[in-house]
């Protein structure tokens, strides 16, 4: 074995063991003993061999590793991305013509909102509808009264769930009774990201403390259960809450501008997300922000009351009565 002629003791010791009556020559018991006491000399002296050389081996590797250096760090996740994944998909705005241009103040205040546009209630369903609506906003008054930007992130957080659970809902109906919607989905889910994008633009604007944000999550959590049940059971009055919410969402919003027309909210400068989004000039201010999102919940408005209606009507399906486009064929989904 390489690395034993250094040692003379390890060779007294294979001697011995090798020939243990040298040790102890004479009787049978003496014998047996010297064979016994062979054997285990054997033993350690192998497993003293073995230590010696898983020394010499680790020695070898941190001489190697000395040299060679670590190994350089692979991010494995970065390098499995798909890519497709790495192609950013930025939330589209509500209005075909958003991007067209650059939108001013003076832009953003000649739209035609109709904020004081009312949808009438003529069913019973409709005036529950109303009635439901007009009561939770209350507590939301006596609560946030004129601490609008915190009242933003409260009706956001709400907002941004109708068009999901619609979208959800009839997306799994399409399912089970393999059909197409009728164009729905496609809406629904885009109004839910348009909500959520007003959600962000008001984070980035203001900061709700930490209880705010626990009440904001737990009424949100109970929207959520309670609207889900309600569009399960009937979409045409979910459709309808949806509607007078945005009502309300149109005038809290007039309010809002009010305040920082009086100087009593700072006009302060809009924020890069809310810039990006809806296009705004780069000297856009929160009152910008406040007249875009308005718009936004006056679409949202006139859309879910007109779901609403065509379901009552028995016309789910939109694809009658779209518009043509000559460069793209009218396909069902």
């Amino acid at each position: 074995m390489p690395g034993l002629s250094h040692l003379p003791a390890t060779s007294a010791l294979l001697r011995h063991a090798c020939c243990p009556a040298a040790l102890a020559p004479g009787r049978l018991g003496s014998s047996v003993h010297a064979r016994a006491f062979g054997i285990k000399t054997t033993l350690k002296v192998q497993e003293r061999l073995s230590k010696m050389i898983k020394r010499d081996q680790a020695g070898k590797s941190s001489d190697e590793m000395q040299i060679t250096g670590p190994e350089p760090y692979r991010d494995t996740i970065l390098e499995s991305m798909p890519s497709e994944l790495r192609v950013p998909r930025n939330p589209a705005p509500m209005r075909e013509d958003t991007m067209a241009h650059t939108w001013t103040t003076s832009d953003l205040e000649s739209i035609d909102i109709g904020a004081t546009k009312h949808r009438v209630p003529d069913l019973i369903s409709d005036k529950l509808a109303l009635w439901a609506v007009k009561s939770a906003r209350k507590p939301t008054d006596v609560f946030f009264r004129n601490k609008y930007l915190h009242r933003s992130v409260m009706l956001e957080v709400v907002a941004a769930v109708p068009g999901m659970v619609g979208g959800l809902i009839r997306h799994i109906k399409s399912l089970q009774g393999m059909r197409h919607d009728g164009g729905w989905i496609g809406h629904l889910l885009h109004e839910a990201e348009n909500e959520r994008m007003h959600l962000m633009t008001w984070m980035e604007v203001g900061k709700p403390v930490l209880w705010e944000r626990g009440l904001i999550a737990t009424v949100q959590t109970g929207f959520f259960a309670v609207f889900s049940l309600l569009y399960m059971v009937s979409p045409r009055t979910a459709h309808r809450v949806v509607g007078y919410l945005e009502e309300e969402a149109v005038t809290s919003y007039t309010h809002f501008i009010a305040e920082i027309d009086a100087g009593r909210v700072e006009n302060v400068k809009a924020p890069e997300i809310a810039v990006a989004y809806w296009n705004l000039d780069k000297d856009a201010t929160l009152r910008d922000v406040v007249l875009a999102v308005r718009a936004d919940e006056a679409l949202h408005r006139d859309t879910n009351h007109h779901f609403s209606d065509r379901i009552r009507a028995g016309r789910e399906s939109l694809f009658e009565d779209m518009d043509t486009v000559e460069d793209k064929p009218h396909i069902k989904y």
